[in-house]
């Protein structure tokens, strides 16, 4: 027997800064939760926070992913052709996209409902593992829950400027290390990707 399946459609953004604070943004216009945005962030000593916009969300995220300090915070994003403004409490991120990749384009080509299916995910796993280390499409995600991800498209970050706390974090850098908030990263080169995420709960008396 499967446990209830909660699904997201929209897209998460990942970018490294020259600080070695690395940042994962994720935009739901479509959710269990209606539409919603939060963000991840991992600063260079390890420690990661969770800006999410409501308590209902926080704790559903937290019982997903890793965090060692959770912000409940306005969370907004903006989208203006290729620029994306992230605000988000104490952080506030621009970012700029280029054009698709050859493997941005395949991705888009994917149909919905297989992009849903956890046997598309982990038939995906190993080429995404080999193509973009740490990155992981099927996994556990917190007591109980299973999650996976199809992705829909995948387009370059290719500049991004970044002030969290009234710091600035300087110039756009690889997502490296990879960030620990679950059992896979983002990919290590700042990337939008299109995506729907699937998170299986617990069945009941398990």
């Amino acid at each position: 027997m499967t446990g209830e399946r909660l699904r997201f459609d929209g897209w998460i953004a990942g970018v490294g800064t020259a600080s070695g604070t690395r940042l994962v943004v994720g935009h739901w216009p479509r959710s269990p939760f209606g539409a919603f945005s939060d963000v991840m962030v991992e600063h260079p000593d390890g420690v990661r926070v969770l800006l999410a916009p409501s308590r209902r969300i926080a704790d559903f995220v937290a019982a997903t992913y890793r965090f060692d300090r959770i912000e409940v915070v306005p969370v907004t994003v903006a989208v203006a052709d290729d620029t994306w403004l992230v605000e988000a409490g104490p952080l506030r991120l621009r970012l700029r996209t280029g054009r698709s990749s050859a493997l941005g384009l395949l991705l888009s080509a994917v149909p919905a409902p297989l992009a849903r299916s956890p046997l598309w995910a982990a038939l995906c796993d190993v080429p995404a593992r080999l193509l973009m280390p740490g990155v992981r499409t099927l996994g556990r995600a917190g007591p109980g829950r299973r999650e996976w991800y199809g992705a829909r498209g995948l387009r370059p970050v290719v500049a991004a400027d970044a002030v969290l706390d009234g710091a600035d974090l300087g110039r756009l850098a690889p997502l490296d290390p990879p960030v620990a908030f679950g059992f896979g990263s983002a990919p290590r080169r700042p990337s939008l990707v299109r995506v729907t995420t699937t998170v299986e709960l617990a069945t009941a008396g398990r």
